[in-house]
């Protein structure tokens, strides 16, 4: 059974920052194989795609958050981070982590409260 298990979010101010990290429960040849990304649902709108990496690191963003979103991959910990810098009030949302592309059911991590003051 695959899991993520993911970790960050929180409370900031904005133009604050703050990290999310992701943890997959299989093999690093695995995690290796596959795309992972990160995602987000704002309430009572729909998910959309935050930033993907490829299996060799290629990284896309959204429009929303180039520039100031950074995402990354580490095999050895089996893990995916997402670095949020200069936060805005519309940043909030439930952040989610995937492994998969965007076009494949894939594995969902738990979600993660971001939440941006004004």
């Amino acid at each position: 059974q695959v899991q993520l298990v993911q970790s960050g979010g929180g409370l900031v101010q904005d133009g604050g920052s703050l990290r999310l990290s992701c943890a997959a429960s299989v093999s690093g040849s695995t995690f290796r194989l596959n795309a992972m990304g990160w995602y987000r649902q704002p309430s009572g709108k729909e998910r959309e795609l935050v930033a993907e990496i490829t299996s060799d690191s290629q990284a896309n963003y959204a429009d929303s958050v180039k520039g100031r979103f950074t995402i990354s991959r580490d095999t050895a910990k089996r893990s995916v981070y997402l670095q949020m810098n200069g936060l805005r009030p519309e940043d909030t949302a439930v952040y989610y982590c995937k492994m998969g592309t965007s076009q494949v059911p894939g594995y969902w991590g738990q979600g993660t409260q971001v939440t941006v003051s004004s």
